[in-house]
């Protein structure tokens, strides 16, 4: 864990190191990740697996890395110090929602995404399955125990599901085969270079999870402390924003430039793809590491996610998500960030 160092600071250099290390924390998440995934790929392709499996799997988890390692350490932050997990859970609900509503927004404003009917009949279905899941899990704590959480065996079922979708996607995969140029974008190293660097990778994404809670738990005891106003929910604030955005930046770089290219699969699949594993792989291993507890104010952020997937699965019935449907998403994430401001500095009241 990060000293706390700072305690005796003015508020204004406190705040300003605290900003450095989300913004480092940030920094690192995103590149090592890249480090590890293509290393991690580099190792699987010298071991003969096939790339269409890497992809479903390695680079699938890898570039979930970001939210797992800061859920994952305020997890474990939670567990030494006691606390809400606010960051943990505000940074999967917003990344999901930040994924729908920035990251596919702005990629169909570039250019129109066409759905094939495979996704609305396979992958749409279960991420509003286990979208709806979490709701009802956290629904239900909240009315039996009294206390928002997501608890070990709920992560230990996401789990499982996680594992149960990978096979699946495997399966499915074989029984469907597509033309795989994946083995061509796979890079080529060394043995020792690549599991050198997959130990790197691995460090410096850790370090980046440490990094970003630090900050942004800092940031926001701080400043709710000089303002006022209450720590959970400020929390939650700079978990379903700064954090959320900051490690969905490798979701946001992959998807508009694959829209631009034309590339309309990569684009809405690779975020169909985050928000399942979000759900699934970051808040199932976080919650079996150590029970993840929030404010009632998640709720609201979880109806939010819901009806954005909801909404999504709605537009594409279409069979088109055009740049009319891109602005609406864009300017439903202004109203909503809008909301969390407001919501944090009092105006609307609990639940």
């Amino acid at each position: 864990m990060i000293p706390e160092f700072y305690e005796s600071w003015h508020i204004a250099p406190k705040l300003l190191i605290l900003l450095a290390f989300m913004i480092v924390g940030v920094f690192f998440l995103v590149k090592f990740c890249d480090l590890f995934v293509g290393a991690s790929s580099s190792i699987a392709k010298k071991l003969h697996i096939a790339p269409m499996i890497i992809g479903l799997t390695v680079v699938a988890m890898g570039t979930s890395c970001p939210e797992l390692a800061v859920s994952v350490s305020d997890s474990i932050a939670c567990l030494n110090n006691g606390g809400n997990a606010n960051v943990a859970i505000g940074n999967v609900v917003g990344s999901n929602i930040c994924n729908i509503l920035l990251v596919l927004g702005l990629s169909i404003v570039f250019t129109p995404i066409f759905v094939k009917k495979s996704s609305l009949k396979k992958e749409f279905p279960f991420l509003l399955g286990i979208s709806l899941l979490l709701v009802c899990f956290v629904l239900i704590s909240g009315a039996v125990t009294g206390t928002y959480e997501i608890s070990r065996w709920m992560g230990i079922v996401f789990v499982v599901l996680m594992i149960a979708y990978i096979i699946f996607l495997v399966i499915d995969a074989k029984r469907n085969p597509t033309e795989d140029n994946n083995e061509e974008e796979i890079k080529d190293m060394k043995m020792w270079k690549a599991i050198l660097f997959v130990v790197v990778g691995a460090l410096g994404i850790a370090c980046g999870g440490e990094f970003v809670v630090f900050g942004a738990k800092g940031l926001a005891v701080t400043g709710a402390t000089a303002m006022g106003i209450d720590s959970d929910l400020a929390e939650s604030l700079v978990g379903l924003t700064i954090v959320a955005v900051g490690t969905s930046l490798p979701e946001l770089v992959t998807s508009v430039v694959a829209a631009k290219k034309g590339e309309n699969d990569i684009a809405l699949g690779n975020v169909i793809g985050s928000n399942i594993f979000n759900i699934l792989f970051v808040l199932g291993i976080s919650a079996t590491v150590n029970p993840l507890t929030t404010g009632s104010q998640i709720i609201v952020d979880l109806i939010v996610m819901m009806s954005v997937t909801v909404l999504l699965f709605g537009f594409a019935l279409t069979k088109k998500l055009n740049k009319k449907m891109g602005f609406i998403f864009i300017g439903i994430y202004v109203l909503y960030l809008t909301y969390l401001i407001l919501r944090t500095v009092g105006v609307f009241p609990q639940i």
